[in-house]
């Protein structure tokens, strides 16, 4: 895996429900609304750190999802300057921003697993099901060109998932 020094290796889920929409989370820093995404920990696989943190910050264990695809590239974007402090809160932090592997899901579950409040500390305060595209224009703005491109990447698979389950 080759990472872009001073940005931080990051996974990020996108999870559709039965009805096509897609999950969308508040933060509860008041950094507006997100999918759920998190840091590698040392020694820890993209496929690993999705699993973990989509358990940590939404409550969905492995069995509840199934991964439709993991985008081939890593995506970057850049934290703008004079939010890097609160994006970053370890010392000394050398990041600019954050390389992301994607990943697509299913839920295979009811809403009702989705849980904000499973781990400490807590990342989100709500979640909705908002539909596909919603995150380009209701999204943080230094994300939404991030956002397009892994949406657009996904869109084939999207599309015949939303086939597939209305089959």
């Amino acid at each position: 895996m080759k990472i872009k020094e001073k940005y931080r290796p990051n996974v990020a889920i996108i999870i559709v429900n039965k009805q096509g929409k897609i999950l969308w989370c508040k933060r509860k820093d008041g950094k507006g609304w997100q999918f759920p995404q998190g840091g590698l920990d040392n020694k820890e696989s993209p496929l690993e750190a999705i699993y973990r943190e989509t358990q940590e910050e939404v409550g969905l264990q492995k069995q509840d999802i199934r991964i439709i695809r993991e985008s081939q590239e890593w995506f970057d974007y850049k934290v703008p300057k004079n939010k890097i402090p609160s994006y970053f809160k370890f010392e000394n932090s050398k990041f600019v921003g954050q390389t992301q592997k994607w990943f697509l899901a299913e839920l295979l579950c009811d809403d009702s697993h989705i849980n904000l409040k499973t781990s400490s500390p807590i990342e989100f305060t709500d979640w909705t099901w908002s539909s596909y595209w919603h995150p380009i224009s209701g999204g943080v703005e230094f994300k939404k060109s991030t956002y397009r491109k892994v949406l657009k990447t996904f869109l084939p698979y999207y599309t015949s998932l939303i086939k597939n389950q209305k089959t």
